[in-house]
């Protein structure tokens, strides 16, 4: 493909624009190829052409589509796994014990950029086979991501042997049956207890709506961001956060370099970052 490097920076600078999500110049092989197959969608010759497209669709369809493309969604269920039991062998209970204070008993988790909805999921079996009295709580799992595809798959709640691959064997045959296409297909119980919409981690009237949240799971995200980008995310996220919250974040990201206002917390090998009580 013949892209100079002003186009490419055209590009990467509306992409960032719509997603948040920044490619350097070393990325290009990997931008090029999502490129070419919308280029080829959209009957463009050139590159030219294809700005174009971009810079005069009014709904916005057509960066959407193509940062859609841009979207890496390796998931599986129970990822990082020692992570998930920092959440609820440490924090839950601290979580818990303070609403059980307040006589309020609800719990409300985000998992921001669930991809296909291994993780929101995950989380609420968990629940299930970790939390004795989970069932006299209210529950709240809000999972969002960017791309539509996926948030099609996450409603729909089928999956084949690849996400499973590190589910417990009894925990496999509690919350999922196999299909007639011989996938596999999460329980109506689990499903029931995760919501899923659209979202944009950057967009700030959208961001603002979320708020009252005792744990965020945003991993392997900011990675895709430049600093700026990212210490407005990780403000969205400490505003969304109630006191006391928690936010869960990739091994490889850190919150420290782009906020001084969470403390961190080292538990069982792992970072968490929670929002000060005061």
């Amino acid at each position: 493909m013949n892209i100079t490097t002003d186009e490419f920076k055209e590009l990467t600078d509306l992409i960032q624009k719509k997603s948040g999500m920044f490619f350097e110049i070393n990325k290009q092989y990997f931008v090029d190829r999502r490129l070419e197959a919308r280029m080829a969608i959209t009957n463009c010759d050139s590159v030219k052409d294809y700005l174009r497209v971009l810079k005069y669709d009014i709904k916005g369809m057509e960066i959407d589509a193509l940062v859609e493309s841009l979207t890496t969604n390796e998931t599986y269920f129970y990822r990082e796994l020692p992570q998930l039991n920092s959440f609820i062998e440490s924090t839950l209970p601290v979580v818990m014990e303070q609403k059980e204070k307040s006589r309020v008993k609800n719990i409300k988790i985000w998992s921001a950029a669930c991809s296909a909805g291994c993780e929101p999921y995950t989380i609420a079996m968990l629940l299930k086979e970790k939390v004795p009295d989970i069932n006299n709580w209210h529950v709240q799992i809000i999972g969002t991501d960017i791309c539509n595809k996926v948030l099609k798959m996450c409603r729909q709640g089928i999956y084949s042997d690849r996400f499973l691959k590190d589910v417990p064997a009894l925990v496999k045959q509690k919350y999922f049956s196999k299909t007639e296409e011989n996938e596999w297909a999460i329980s109506q119980e689990i499903k029931n207890m995760v919501q899923f919409s659209h979202l944009n981690l950057v967009d700030r009237i959208k961001m603002r709506s979320m708020v009252g949240f005792d744990f965020i799971f945003c991993r392997n995200v900011l990675i895709y961001f430049d600093e700026p980008a990212s210490k407005q995310v990780v403000s969205y996220f400490f505003d969304s956060l109630n006191k006391g919250g928690f936010i869960f974040l990739g091994h490889s990201e850190s919150v420290a370099r782009l906020s001084a206002a969470f403390q961190i917390l080292r538990l069982n090998n792992s970072l968490v970052y929670q929002k000060p009580t005061l």
